[in-house]
């Protein structure tokens, strides 16, 4: 059972949820932090105050009404970061899928003349011998 554990537990994709869990909550604090000591403060510019100081008492309980509207603003700008993320790894997936390819070499043409379907490099058409060097008038 304990080799079945370590199995499952060093398995590439608990990994990469595990990595995914602690660098998501790392990020989180930094928006956190962002959030706090960055743009409350400049929020605050417009009402002379710290919104995350906002408190409703009712009946001797104390609803932190602004600690909610910073968690709200936190959870805006995350959202918003990742969104930009990944509208940018679209765009550079976009940018490796869309480099332009190397059209296929042309092998026939088509006689002017005859209108028959020729080899591209032919001077001479087989079928009506016509010259496709000069240019059609």
């Amino acid at each position: 059972m304990l080799k079945e554990f370590k199995k499952f537990a060093l398995r590439g994709n608990v990994m990469d949820l595990a990595v995914a869990v602690i660098i998501g909550a790392a990020f989180a604090g930094l928006i956190k932090s962002f959030t706090d000591d960055i743009i409350s403060p400049i929020l605050g510019l417009f009402g002379k105050t710290d919104f995350s100081n906002f408190v409703l008492p009712i009946m001797g309980v104390e609803i932190r009404y602004g600690s909610f509207l910073m968690a709200v603003i936190n959870f805006l700008i995350m959202v918003f970061v990742i969104f930009m993320m990944i509208e940018g790894l679209n765009k550079l997936a976009s940018l490796r899928k869309t480099k332009k390819t190397e059209e296929p070499e042309v092998t026939t043409k088509t006689c002017p003349y005859c209108c028959t379907e020729i080899p591209a490099r032919a001077q001479r058409c087989p079928n009506c011998t016509s010259d496709l060097m000069t240019k059609k008038g």
